[in-house]
């Protein structure tokens, strides 16, 4: 679309030259799917638009193009943020004059926003990406808001664009791009794995796929996965593995915030968000980063109409002089805020530890939500270890043997955390032999999908947020 937009040259009204817009796009098709597709043109004039000569902007038509026929947006993001060279008007422009962002918000409101950072993205262009609800970067992609000439001019310091905002900035220390790709065909792919797990729009249901795998399902090595000794960690996505369609998932963020693993699979061929902690990263542990990469997929399940099921295996807030300078209170409680204003059904799996306000994070309390544990599981308000240091401190530095007195009330309080004594009081709906696992994900899957096919429409009136 708008291959004829550009630039005519013009000499005594005689054409004489044309120069594209730095701008592709149109409809295709994915997997059968009809989506609008768009991509900077970095070969003119870096990919940088010219404000003061164009009637509207092609990026931006395709956005609302998007919105209005309600079919996914896809898009490839390389280049400069305004052309410098272009400001020929004899004024400075400001900056909300435009409403260069608002179609990639409303659009993200309504239709599934892909992107992929393909080369270096600066200014607006690198903002427009921040809108999508899923970013992928290439090695040569990189992402700032302004590239090392301003960093140069502003700060002195020499950078390259790498160490600026490549994928290691953006993908492990930022979280600003979700995921890494090897190369252009990988993040490609990338996006079209995310793309099949979400509808055409929020009107409409997640895709459900027929699959062979069996829905009841059971696997002998989820009987002994979680080590008998309480501190030692195990591998959780390999229980992941275990309980979705044929071993198949597609992980979001796998390298930053590592304590939590944020995961898209089916079951019996019905999409769902998982939400899994990570025991061999800081015990699994919330940091605030944490937080954050689960709250934003708690909203983005949510806002699609995708059930979210937890495999909770969390300490509870991270403690200690940087946890409480990053603010992880704060962003534990926006996560817990996400999570009690979400309206898809959450079905949360403890397969060991739950405490404390992360533990309550886990699930949906403000709802009738379902959960269930496994023999092994281990919940409380608080820890023992740490909670029988802070209540008994007197009793026990007074005792002759301090370490045998600790392990004393340490071993009376434990035999009141047996997992089955909360079961005979109702304090949990079920304890489940962890073979059957896939079973009862699949029996709320069904019931829930069921249930959300009459709530479809905008959850969230501003969407999800970047």
């Amino acid at each position: 679309m708008g291959g004829l937009a550009g630039y005519g040259i013009y000499e005594d009204g005689s054409f004489q030259d044309f120069k594209p817009l730095p701008y592709i796009g149109g409809l295709a098709k994915v997997d059968g799917r009809r989506v609008v597709v768009g991509g900077h043109d970095f070969t003119v004039s870096g990919g940088a638009a010219d404000i003061s000569t164009q009637e509207r902007f092609k990026n931006l038509f395709l956005a609302d193009m998007a919105r209005e026929y309600r079919i996914p947006l896809m898009m490839f993001h390389e280049g400069a943020g305004a052309n410098v060279a272009a400001e020929g008007d004899g004024y400075g422009h400001l900056p909300s004059s435009f409403d260069v962002f608002g179609p990639d918000i409303l659009a993200g409101v309504e239709v599934p926003v892909i992107y992929d950072v393909a080369g270096a993205a600066a200014g607006g262009v690198a903002a427009h990406a921040m809108l999508g609800h899923f970013v992928v970067m290439t090695p040569q992609g990189a992402l700032f808001a302004g590239g090392p000439p301003l960093v140069k001019r502003a700060l002195g310091a020499d950078v390259t664009k790498a160490e600026l905002g490549g994928p290691d900035v953006h993908v492990m220390a930022s979280g600003a791009v979700d995921n890494r790709a090897v190369d252009e065909y990988d993040a490609i792919a990338q996006m079209k794995k995310f793309l099949s797990y979400f509808p055409d729009n929020v009107y409409a249901q997640p895709p459900v796929w027929p699959t062979n795998d069996p829905p009841d399902r059971e696997e002998e090595e989820l009987l002994s996965i979680v080590p008998r000794e309480r501190t030692r960690p195990y591998n959780m996505r390999r229980v992941v593995e275990l309980l979705v369609d044929d071993g198949d998932y597609f992980e979001i963020q796998p390298e930053y915030a590592t304590t939590v693993h944020t995961i898209l699979a089916r079951v019996g061929g019905y999409p769902v968000g998982i939400v899994a902690n990570n025991p061999r990263m800081l015990a699994g542990a919330m940091t605030a980063a944490s937080a954050d990469k689960q709250g934003h997929f708690v909203e983005l399940c949510d806002h699609f109409h995708m059930p979210v099921v937890f495999l909770a295996d969390v300490p509870g807030f991270m403690l200690g002089v940087q946890a409480e300078r990053t603010g992880t209170l704060r962003h534990g409680m926006r996560a817990y805020w996400g999570m009690y204003m979400a309206s898809v059904p959450v079905f949360t799996i403890i397969t060991r530890k739950n405490f404390g306000m992360a533990g309550q994070a886990t699930a949906n309390v403000g709802r009738s939500n379902y959960r269930v544990g496994w023999p092994s599981g281990d919940w409380g308000s608080i820890p023992i270890e740490g909670g029988v240091a802070a209540a008994y401190k007197r009793e026990i530095a007074a005792a002759p043997d301090p370490d045998a007195k600790r392990r004393e009330i340490e071993a009376h309080l434990l035999q009141f955390r047996n997992p089955f004594r909360t079961a005979e009081a109702f304090g949990i709906e079920d304890i489940i032999d962890p073979r059957q696992t896939r079973s009862y994900i699949h029996r709320f899957l069904e019931l829930s999908y069921e249930s959300l096919s009459s709530q479809l429409g905008v959850v969230r009136k501003g969407g999800v947020r970047p």
